[in-house]
């Protein structure tokens, strides 16, 4: 297919998506989301580097965090209303600059600065771009190619923190930062040559209008809330393992280097491709049997993680069923909340993910904060609570969720 037959929602939707642009979207959602994750294995140094203590350097991820929060209310919602083509270059190249300040700068106030603006860019890029996906899909074909995304997503992700570990043994923490901003460079021009234009099909609306909008999304859709519920827990959960694993894993009697920790990262990168397949679940409406099981594996997780100080063997399996568990439902979330409104995609993946942004910060907060007192065990209490919880919700709202499909949708009486 030829990019100009791309130009439009109406055109992609009539004529599919090519997996060559698939696997670009692909690409460049995972290399976009990883600059969110960097810093989670290098805390440490960072700790060092910057003389903050480690029951506070948890604030540098909340720094991305709040990043991304802002990402997800000013600037995803764009996409509904601009050509998101345009849209991701522009990001791309805002990205790079924090990329860049965050390599270089000395100073603890701006290197919290551009933090936050890594995670506002990062956010943004990656969820403009599942957001492009799911608006060129066929609505038969949009939870296997949602997946497809969402799944180079969480390999990004979870290969951020071996390259990040990687690349801080061999040069030192900074050229993580710098190393990726050279890659976004090459990344933005080949968006710039190979991606198509996508203009929005809704009517124009002011901006400050296109905002609150979201609001109104979120109050009149149940399915929207509910997945963002459930989202908000389960990256609550995964925010709680991964910052707090470097410090049990740096510390004796282990006394890892950051690249063996990173590596860990690949254990979760079998969970995470089997987890793509959720999305097919979900067209075939069985995204609830999906969730629950799920959710079980979640607690099971945590079980093994548990058991880490006796063997490592019991880690490598948690990271596996951990990552399993939590993409599954988010794969599932994603292709559930996209099956309508096509005009409003870039703000219901903005809404959906505001609940991940904030689980993920507060899950590392409170992790860094919780091992400093507590240890490790301390931490997994933490993560199997939350996880039963999601559970508890999950069992709680099911009643409430549309009963003729999983993708159907109601409003809230």
């Amino acid at each position: 297919m030829h990019a100009d037959q791309l130009h439009t929602p109406t055109a992609a939707m009539a004529a599919g998506i090519p997996r060559g642009l698939v696997g670009l979207l692909a690409c460049a959602s995972g290399l976009s989301v990883a600059n969110v994750y960097y810093a989670q294995p290098l805390l440490d140094q960072v700790a060092v580097d910057f003389a903050i203590s480690p029951a506070a350097v948890g604030g540098v991820i909340t720094a991305t965090q709040v990043g991304s929060v802002l990402a997800l209310l000013l600037l995803v919602p764009l996409g509904d209303q601009v050509n998101r083509r345009t849209l991701m270059l522009a990001q791309a190249g805002a990205l790079i600059a924090g990329l860049i300040c965050v390599g270089m700068t000395r100073s603890p106030v701006l290197m919290l600065l551009a933090m936050l603006t890594i995670g506002l860019l990062g956010t943004a890029m990656t969820q403009g771009l599942i957001a492009f996906a799911a608006t060129a899909a066929l609505p038969q074909e949009r939870g296997r190619v949602v997946g497809t995304v969402q799944g180079a997503v969480v390999i990004g992700l979870l290969l951020s923190r071996l390259a990040a570990g990687l690349i801080a043994d061999l040069a030192g923490w900074r050229w993580v930062y710098l190393g990726s901003g050279l890659v976004m460079m090459v990344l933005a021009l080949i968006l710039y040559h190979v991606l198509p234009s996508q203009r929005p099909s809704g009517a124009p609306m002011p901006y400050g209008r296109l905002v609150l909008s979201m609001f109104t999304l979120l109050r009149e859709d149940r399915v929207l809330q509910i997945r963002g519920m459930l989202a908000l827990f389960i990256f609550a959960v995964l925010g709680i393992f991964w910052s707090a694993l470097v410090f049990l894993l740096t510390q004796a009697p282990y006394s890892f280097s950051h690249t063996a920790i990173g590596t860990l990262g690949l254990a979760g990168v079998v969970g995470a491709l089997a987890a793509t397949r959720a999305g097919i679940r979900a067209d075939k409406g069985q995204g609830q049997r999906t969730t629950g099981g799920s959710l079980g594996l979640l607690l099971l997780a945590w079980l093994a993680l548990w058991l880490t100080p006796h063997s490592l063997a019991w880690l490598i399996i948690g990271v596996i069923i951990l990552d399993l568990g939590a993409q599954a439902i988010h794969v599932t979330n994603q292709s559930m909340i996209f099956n309508a409104r096509p005009d409003s995609h870039s703000r219901i993946v903005g809404c959906y993910m505001l609940f991940y942004a904030i689980g993920s910060g507060l899950g590392a907060l409170a992790s860094t904060a919780l091992y400093a007192a507590y240890g490790w065990t301390g931490v997994c209490a933490l993560g199997a609570g939350v996880s039963l919880a999601a559970l508890g919700f999950w069992l709680i709202t099911l009643p409430l969720m549309p009963g003729a499909t999983d993708a159907s949708r109601q409003p809230v009486t």
